[in-house]
């Protein structure tokens, strides 16, 4: 927090700085041992007449502070210094990303991206908002309501926050015009090569395509046609089997784009967990990357699968940013 020259703590922001990021500390009561204080860092996304300051936060939460409870705040840097894993921008990564993953529809609304795959996860049925949309926010909002409605799919935004150049204004307004946030996740990345070194991989069995024992193992069940599109879309893509008795005891998929080996829908058996296959599978997949050139890697999760974070810590990946999916409300019938 910020402290003056005299030892004061000192409020350092003002409505002019809408859009930072900074650090802010509140009164938020008494205790038995006297004032307590909460800290909170974001971006500032507004600052209205009533003194009142909307934050939103790494993880995409926005949170309301009252100006008369602030106690301390300052502008802090836009994000902070990775001391780990390849450098990268979030409008990088948002690009490879989208191309590991890519929706067979695709329309175009300025610098937004509409993305459409017959409803085959929210990634793929979203749009990706990497500029300005062309128009004002609300004229852009009905037109993407409307090309999803045409589809018959529900429309919805992918905000990133959390790092430099993500959108939490844009997930600010989403908030106050009612979209509702359904599903968070984080995007990590890491090095190829110790992923590589991590284990044998031997008994795993790479393809260009993906079998019906692949698909067997794969969680989202029922893949259409068009599911199958965005699986093997991509760059460059491979598919990962470990052989089982009646059915795989582990998958994984990995598209490798440039500098960038990209890993997904790593599985494995739930009575064989805990035996070192899902390391297995992602050994095998970056060793093939690290013959097609990709140096960096990235990998999507979801805050509370605790054991797949376990492993993708133990294997040196990290926190880049996190990213949400806000649907349109419903409400007014449109």
């Amino acid at each position: 927090m910020e402290i003056s020259a005299a030892g004061r703590f000192e409020v350092r922001i003002t409505a002019a700085d809408v859009g930072k990021r900074v650090s802010v500390r509140r009164l938020a009561g008494n205790g038995p041992t006297g004032e307590k204080f909460t800290d909170t860092v974001g971006v500032l996304t507004s600052w209205d007449d009533a003194d009142t300051l909307t934050i939103t936060r790494r993880d995409g939460l926005t949170v309301r502070i009252p100006r008369s409870s602030l106690v301390a705040a300052k502008v802090v840097p836009a994000a902070p210094a990775r001391r780990r894993g390849p450098a990268a921008t979030y409008r990088e990564l948002a690009r490879v990303t989208a191309r590991g993953w890519p929706s067979p529809e695709n329309g175009r609304l300025g610098e937004w991206e509409l993305r459409a795959a017959g409803g085959f996860t929210r990634r793929a049925n979203s749009v990706l908002p990497l500029g300005d949309p062309g128009m004002p926010l609300d004229p852009a909002l009905d037109a993407v309501r409307r090309w999803y409605a045409e589809r018959g799919l529900p429309a919805y935004v992918q905000i990133a926050t959390g790092a430099e150049g993500t959108q939490e204004p844009l997930a600010a307004e989403l908030e106050r015009r009612g979209w509702v946030r359904e599903v968070s996740a984080e995007l990590w990345t890491g090095a190829t090569a110790p992923v590589a070194d991590r284990a044998e991989g031997a008994g795993v069995v790479l393809s260009r395509t993906a079998d019906e024992a692949w698909l067997d193992r794969y969680q989202r069940k029922g893949v259409t046609e068009v599911a199958l599109r965005v699986l093997t879309g991509g760059p460059s893509v491979w598919f990962a089997t470990v052989p089982g008795e009646d059915a795989p005891a582990a998958i994984g998929r990995l598209v490798v784009d440039g500098r960038w080996a990209g890993f997904a829908a790593v599985e494995v058996d739930p009575a064989l967990r805990r035996r070192g296959l899902a390391g297995e599978v992602m050994a095998a997949l970056a060793r093939r990357a690290l013959e097609e050139g990709a140096s960096a890697a990235w990998l999507q999760v979801e805050a509370d699968n605790t054991p797949a974070r376990a492993l993708y810590t133990g294997l040196g990946f990290g926190a880049h940013h996190a990213y949400h999916h806000y649907r349109a409300p419903e409400a007014d019938g449109r």
